[in-house]
């Protein structure tokens, strides 16, 4: 287990306290250009592992991000996952529900975009909205959204022990100073104006109680085998560092390896040879 790993995991069942985590956090590495190569290491790391797991089909990987507006969590895709094959690796953004998954289950939309074996499914949001927004704002009665939190451990358990998912869960931790920041960069640059939302300032005056709805899901929802890491996000390029390696550690735990060959080698070899000798032009055709 990686030191990253073992400073940012949530154990099960304690009481994190955000307010005590510092979001400028950025360990031994003092910027992004004394980062970057260590970054670049574990994104070609990742697209090793991801071919592992592609071939060997054991085993598959869910990653959720989470986070206040601007916390990173686009950044995160973009940067991270560059080196992954679009074929066995997806995204899937979960925004305002709309009125048919109002009439199921919190969980029923999210199920489709699992992760099936050999894949790799990346949730910007997720089914934890349902113990967040929906807890913020009251939406729904806290008799309501109070039950969620075992239905989740129970849905993740079922993926983990049944389908073999290996579930990493990322909460990035940014100030709220550092959140204005990023708004007013978005503001001074003309292609950054599609990011911005009218909800980005009215959310803000909720911050206190986001705050506690985080720190209630990841007491509540970070288990042995679905884990929150509380990333320390003010750094943009310390957030990739951290993500980056804890995912790398975790896939390189699993021993993954290619499978052997379904044909026989020395056959299909023979064959080629033989077809290649035919490609060959004989003596009269020269």
């Amino acid at each position: 287990m990686s030191d990253l790993v073992k400073k940012f995991a949530v154990k099960p069942g304690s009481r994190v306290k955000l307010r005590g985590i510092d979001p400028n956090y950025h360990g031994h590495h003092v910027s992004h250009e004394d980062a970057l190569s260590d970054i670049q290491s574990d994104v070609q790391k990742m697209n090793r592992l991801q071919y592992l797991m592609y071939a060997e089909r054991k085993h598959s990987l869910l990653i959720v991000l989470q986070g206040l507006d601007a916390a990173g969590k686009d950044g995160v895709i973009r940067h991270i996952f560059t080196g992954m094959n679009p074929q066995g690796c997806r995204v899937a953004k979960f925004m305002q529900p709309t009125p048919e998954e109002l009439n199921h289950s919190f969980l029923w939309r999210v199920e489709p975009h699992v992760p099936g074996r050999g894949e790799v499914a990346i949730f910007n949001r997720s089914h934890y909205e349902g113990v967040l927004v929906v807890r913020v704002h009251q939406l729904v009665p806290a008799s309501v959204w109070s039950k969620r939190y075992e239905q989740i451990n129970a849905f993740e358990k079922m993926l983990a022990v049944d389908n073999d998912t290996t579930i990493l869960k990322f909460l990035l931790h940014i100030s709220k100073d550092e959140q204005l920041a990023r708004f007013k960069q978005r503001l001074d640059d003309p292609s950054r104006h599609w990011k911005i939302s009218e909800s980005d300032y009215e959310e803000r005056k909720y911050w206190d109680d986001y705050i506690q709805a985080f720190d209630d899901m990841l007491r509540k929802t970070s288990t042995s085998y679905a884990p929150w890491f509380v990333i320390p996000s003010n750094h943009k390029w310390f957030r990739d560092l951290a993500v980056s390696h804890i995912i790398t550690s975790t896939l390189e735990d699993l021993d993954m390896k290619l499978p052997k060959p379904t044909v026989n080698i020395a056959d299909i070899r023979r064959r080629y040879h033989e077809a290649e000798g035919l490609a060959k032009p004989s003596a009269k055709d020269k």
